[in-house]
C-alpha cells in the first residue's frame, strides 16, 4: 500500500468535519512548505503530520496533530519564539501550539509571523525548493478512538 492510501485510511477514522480539516491543513502546510519532508505518525493519542528538513524527528519545525474534536498546529521550538500577541499555548520547555478552530488561522498575520520565525530558526533549514516527500514513520497497534464519544 502506498503512503497516501495508508494516510487516507488513518484520516477516514475521524468524523467528516475533522477529516476535512486534516486534509485542508495538509494542503495548506504543503503550500507553505513545498520542500519539507512530511512525517506521519498514527500514534495512540493523535494522528500527527510533522514537517522538517529531513526524516529525523530532531529536524522537525512544525506538526499538525489531529484529535477527535480538533486539530492543532505545533511549533517544535515554540518556547523560543517572540509571541507578543500571546497566540502560542503550552508550558513545556520547548513545544508550543495553537488550536486551529478555523483553518483560516494559518493565514492570520500573527501566526504567519510565528511560522516565519520558526522557519528562520530551523536547523537544519527546510529547502523549500526540494521535492516534497511523505513518509509514514509509525503506526500504533492501539489508538484512542478517533471520533468523539457520544
Amino acid at each position: 500500500m502506498d503512503a497516501e492510501t495508508q494516510i487516507e485510511g488513518f484520516i477516514a477514522r475521524f468524523s467528516d468535519d475533522v477529516a476535512a480539516k486534516i486534509r485542508a491543513a495538509r494542503v495548506a502546510m504543503r503550500r507553505r512548505l513545498p520542500g519539507a519532508v512530511e512525517l506521519v505518525y498514527d500514534n495512540y493519542n493523535a494522528l500527527v503530520f510533522a514537517y522538517g528538513a529531513n526524516d529525523r524527528a530532531s529536524g522537525l519545525v512544525f506538526s499538525i496533530a489531529a484529535y477527535p474534536r480538533w486539530i492543532s498546529l505545533f511549533f517544535a521550538r515554540g518556547a523560543e519564539l517572540d509571541d507578543p500577541a500571546g497566540r502560542l499555548k503550552g508550558e513545556g520547555a520547548r513545544v508550543r501550539h495553537i488550536v486551529l478552530t478555523d483553518l483560516a488561522l494559518l493565514e492570520d498575520p500573527d501566526i504567519r509571523r510565528l511560522m516565519d520565525q520558526a522557519l528562520a530558526r530551523a536547523a537544519p533549514p527546510i529547502n523549500l525548493d526540494a521535492a516534497p516527500r511523505t513518509l509514514v514513520k509509525s503506526v500504533s497497534a492501539r489508538r484512542r478512538p478517533r471520533r468523539p464519544s457520544a
